[in-house]
């Protein structure tokens, strides 16, 4: 998976439209293995961004699960301790 794209399921407060809509456009991105589209395929990137965005609106709103919802800050602590651990040599 691209290292980009955080997990956005079952997090308290949930993820906004802004943290969907950045990761619809990193998994466009990826796909489509361009940053930037050339003006030929810029209505076909961002079309794609906003159906990935509101594929992954639906999909949250459905997903269900019976564990406790994760703290946020706490994750992103976690992540910034293995980035810090895995470049610190």
């Amino acid at each position: 998976m691209c290292r980009n794209i955080r997990q956005l399921h079952n997090f308290d407060p949930p993820a906004n439209e802004q943290e969907i809509r950045e990761a619809a456009l990193q998994y466009v991105r990826k796909v489509s293995g361009s940053t930037r589209p050339s003006q030929a395929n810029a209505s076909a990137f961002q079309r794609a961004v906003e159906e990935v965005a509101q594929a992954t609106t639906r999909l949250l709103d459905e997903l269900v699960t019976s564990a406790p919802a994760r703290n946020r800050e706490v994750e992103a602590a976690r992540r910034r301790a293995r980035s810090a651990a895995r470049y610190a040599a």
